[in-house]
């Protein structure tokens, strides 16, 4: 995301953890501001990760893509209204509906891979 941004393929004007640390925080030194946005967006991460582990008894690559797309969905109807950028972030450009989507889904995959308990043990 901060790549795409940064070089400008994203349709993003910025990154969005960056936004909201902006909208909630107001005015903060650059470093300040780009710390706690890693740390919120990590931290995010971590914890809805950790939330669909304990949730979920059969954590597969299927379920954790469409748990992906569940978070996109609470991005698109609360993060991106709240920052001004409309429903999915349309206001902006509906591309980023569909970059966010994609990212998304390649975090969903991920933790599915991560979490998929229906591996056999290797030994």
């Amino acid at each position: 995301m901060l790549a795409g941004v940064a070089i400008g393929v994203a349709p993003m004007p910025k990154p969005i953890p960056a936004a909201l640390v902006a909208e909630t925080f107001g005015t903060l030194p650059e470093p300040v501001r780009l710390v706690l946005a890693v740390v919120a967006h990590l931290g995010y991460g971590a914890v809805a990760g950790a939330l669909l582990a304990v949730l979920v008894r059969q954590v597969s690559v299927r379920i954790a893509a469409g748990y992906g797309a569940l978070l996109w969905v609470v991005m698109g109807l609360v993060w991106l209204p709240y920052l001004g950028w409309g429903l999915f972030g349309t206001a902006v450009t509906p591309k980023v509906a569909v970059a966010t989507l994609v990212l998304h889904l390649v975090y969903g995959l991920a933790l599915g891979l991560l979490l998929d308990r229906r591996k056999e043990a290797v030994g």
